[in-house]
């Protein structure tokens, strides 16, 4: 039996307005072959049936534990859960997400195994999108030390799904919330920065859902996000000149990619008030090309 007030891992779980996923999500946690965990679900705010079903869930599994809290984002939900937290060891589980059964018992391993290692990520399939059921990274076999260049110059290469050590929290705080959509992916190169080893388990353990409501779908205000991470990681790795070097080449991609975002969000915001144009817009391009055609035909040597 797990131990209840001493147990070895924290499961870490922010809901908003998941009803529909969490008690899938809860239920795949709770038949983990690794038992001696506790997890915590911080409702943040939602206005959906998600509070009353995590009470249901909870009074079902003694493991379980709740928390309500105003709406703030993941970061602070994530942060309340740690807070709470018992446990030598943090496993993030978003509530729409779903673990393989020997999960926790695999990513346990590897950090018992390299005692180096304080945080080990792993790859999960899609579930949902257009990458649905395609592993997060193309590679599903080994474990790779991650860098923090690694990581810098892959914004994926860090999963959410991941095991820490309490030592992280403790040394460098929890998730920002300031880079809500992105506290992730600043949280590891934070940790990076402070000298924590980070595992990639290439071994897909889990599914990670992607759905058009999340934070995650809004693509202009993630690259900002992005944006904004990097910036960051510029500005701390002034004496280490190929993280910063990376950190740079990487603001010049997303700073493309958002331009390109931001006209492609223009287009629909103008074809939803005015259809009409997106109709003539392409009458004239398609005029354009043609005219194109016919002067082509003429020039003499084309």
């Amino acid at each position: 039996m797990p131990d209840l007030t001493n147990p070895s891992v924290s499961v870490i779980t922010p809901a908003y307005n998941t009803a529909r996923y969490l008690g899938e999500t809860v239920e795949a946690a709770l038949k983990q072959s690794f038992s001696d965990f506790e997890l915590l679900i911080v409702d943040d705010g939602s206005t959906d049936e998600t509070p009353a079903l995590a009470r249901a869930l909870a009074a079902r599994d003694r493991r379980v534990r709740v928390h309500t809290s105003p709406n703030r984002g993941p970061a602070a939900a994530r942060n309340t859960a740690m807070a709470m937290a018992r446990g030598r060891f943090f496993a993030l589980l978003d509530s729409d997400d779903i673990w393989t059964p020997e999960y926790l018992a695999e990513q346990l391993r590897l950090l018992e195994n390299c005692g180096t290692a304080s945080i080990v990520t792993a790859n999960a399939i899609n579930l949902g999108g257009r990458f649905d059921g395609q592993p997060l990274w193309s590679a599903t076999s080994g474990v790779l030390t991650l860098s923090l260049q690694d990581i810098i110059e892959r914004e994926n290469a860090v999963c959410i799904m991941s095991v820490f050590r309490r030592e992280v929290f403790e040394t460098i705080g929890g998730f920002d919330p300031l880079f809500t959509g992105n506290e992730d992916y600043e949280f590891w190169i934070r940790a990076a920065l402070a000298g924590f080893p980070i595992l990639q388990n290439r071994q897909p353990l889990g599914a990670y859902r992607r759905r058009d409501s999340s934070l995650s779908s809004d693509e202009v205000r993630m690259l900002k996000g992005i944006l904004r991470v990097l910036k960051q990681a510029d500005a701390r790795c002034t004496s280490l000149p190929a993280a910063r070097a990376a950190a740079r080449r990487q603001i010049r991609r997303f700073q493309k990619e958002l331009t390109r975002a931001e006209l492609r969000a223009s287009i629909a915001r103008l074809g939803a008030r005015w259809p009409a144009l997106l109709v003539w817009a392409d009458w004239i391009r398609q005029a354009m090309n043609g005219t194109r055609r016919m002067k082509r035909k003429v020039v003499p040597g084309q």
